[in-house]
């Protein structure tokens, strides 16, 4: 009959105390919530902006410090008859007296080549003789006390963890937002605002100066196959001026590099059956794609293209995105990555991978293999999301359903919320990470380095290039007026550097 020594009984009434935040005496000691200090101080502030979850990290701190503590040299390993005398449990047992009585045996197991002791024995020895041990095999022991500081360095790791990964949900992407501008290497943007506005104004006369030496392809975003008026009104609006306009035909939820290729193509294409060069506008993703295209194939589409732009595109990387795919993120939570899955790969019938591609994980690692040419004229066109109430009713036109209620055809309106959606998400993120949008992505994560920048006061969510808006004023410029202007700009800009080139070879 083995039994524990009263010390260990001893310390486990003072756990309990300690819990209580009281001594064996009544006396007050250190509570494992509120101040102290040692290893029972008060963690460190790291949820500034949310008290509740500052102090669940406090007190899961100081919990994990106490219980360390407290099981630093102590720890119960309860097995079978074998458990001392096993391959996998080699332990030496050692009896020890202590106690009242100093006749009360007290069995342990301990790993070889260590000793225990408790604080009654190392008095015991101090006072008359060295503690009386022994050293023997007890096949049928089925608990012991072993000396290992195991449990509490795993405990205060486990803990740990979960503070840190509270600690990274909590952040959020709000590390990330504006990499591009804080990163040394990349070149400074010029703001080209008020020369838009000029040529946006001209336009509303009237004035048109795009040219018909080149030729204009359209790159649309991410889900544009199931957006059937995508692009199609400046298409025909730029048609009906005699300009060579194009919609890139692709699968907007494949991978960045698929696309790249499939636009390499398109314009080699368009060049060969032309003989002009190409000017490019990417919407959302579809800027993305045909930077890549211009960053991983540019010795042979140099010659073949005369500029890009940009409109509100990703370019530095999505928080929505990466918030949903990264893992501590929110997606984890409420498996927001598992349904886009199922969303993009089944019901679509895409990749994945599109999503990760515009997480600012992947941006980064791209943008550090694969940056823009410095030599390619760049514009990039950046808005802000209205986040007023009206918004909240606007309703955006999608598509058009056919109704044979007479002898023709009539033509009713298919409506979705979008301006809705894009202002709840623009509220998001102002809320979240003090951050202006358009809804889906930040206005400095859309400005390219390097390039011409667009910063328009008037409030554009991200669905507006894409969508006409039922509501829309009529002395307000539509997107395939905006189109122009942002391509004119672009013709502009290219204009300037082939006269600072000519310049410098002279």
């Amino acid at each position: 009959m083995f039994r524990f020594d009263p010390t260990f009984l001893k310390l486990q009434k003072l756990i309990r105390m300690g819990e209580a935040g009281q001594s064996r005496d009544g006396e007050s000691v250190t509570p494992l919530v509120g101040g102290g200090t040692g290893d029972n101080a008060v963690a460190p502030q790291v949820f500034n902006s949310l008290p509740a979850l500052n102090e669940a990290a406090s007190y899961i701190t100081q919990a994990t410090s106490y219980l360390g503590s407290c099981f630093s040299d102590y720890s119960v390993e309860y097995g079978g008859k074998d458990s001392c005398n096993s391959i996998s449990h080699p332990h030496e047992l050692i009896r020890s007296t202590s106690g009242v009585d100093g006749n009360s045996p007290v069995s342990v197991c301990i790993s070889p080549g260590e000793r225990f002791s408790t604080s009654s024995e190392a008095s015991t020895s101090a006072a008359n003789s060295p503690s009386r041990e022994s050293t023997e095999t007890l096949p049928q022991a089925t608990n012991a006390i072993v000396t290992s500081n195991r449990l509490g360095f795993n405990g205060i790791s486990m803990f740990q963890g979960l503070i840190e990964r509270a600690r990274r949900t909590v952040r959020g992407s709000a590390d990330d937002i504006g990499w591009l501008q804080r990163d040394p290497e990349m070149p400074p943007v010029e703001d080209g605002t008020d020369r838009f506005n000029k040529i946006l104004e001209d336009i509303g006369h009237g004035v048109h100066r795009l040219p018909n030496t080149v030729v204009y392809l359209l790159v649309p975003g991410l889900f544009s196959n199931h957006g059937p008026l995508y692009f199609v009104d400046t298409k025909t609006k730029f048609s009906k001026m005699g300009l060579a306009c194009h919609i890139a035909k692709i699968h907007s939820e494949s991978s960045v590099e698929k696309n790249a290729r499939e636009i390499k193509e398109y314009i080699e294409e368009l060049c060969w059956g032309s003989n002009k060069r190409v000017l490019l506008l990417g919407h959302s993703k579809g800027g993305i794609d045909a930077a890549a295209a211009l960053s991983l194939y540019w010795p042979d589409l140099k010659d073949k293209v005369a500029g890009l732009v940009l409109a509100q595109s990703p370019y530095g990387g999505s928080p929505i995105a990466t918030d949903i795919l990264r893992e501590g993120q929110l997606g984890d939570y409420v498996n927001l990555r598992k349904m886009m899955e199922i969303l993009i790969s089944k019901v679509i019938k895409g990749d994945i991978q599109a999503l990760e591609d515009l997480t600012y994980e992947r941006r980064k690692e791209f943008l550090k293999n694969h940056p823009l040419p410095r030599e390619l004229p760049t514009v990039s066109f950046r808005t802000e999301a209205s986040i007023s109430p009206a918004v909240l009713a606007t309703l955006s036109h999608v598509a058009h359903a056919e109704l044979p209620l007479t002898n023709q055809a009539a033509k009713l309106p298919v409506v979705m919320p979008l301006g809705a959606a894009m202002a709840a998400c623009a509220q998001l993120l102002q809320v979240r990470y003090g951050e202006k949008s358009d809804g889906l992505v930040t206005c400095c994560d859309a400005e390219v380095p390097g390039s011409v920048v667009v910063r328009p006061k008037r409030k554009l969510d991200h669905a507006w290039m894409v969508y006409s808006s039922l509501n829309e004023v009529a002395l307000e410029a539509d997107a395939a007026q905006v189109c122009e202007a942002l391509l004119t700009l672009l013709v502009q800009v290219e204009e300037e550097k082939q006269q600072k080139l000519a310049t410098k070879n002279d």
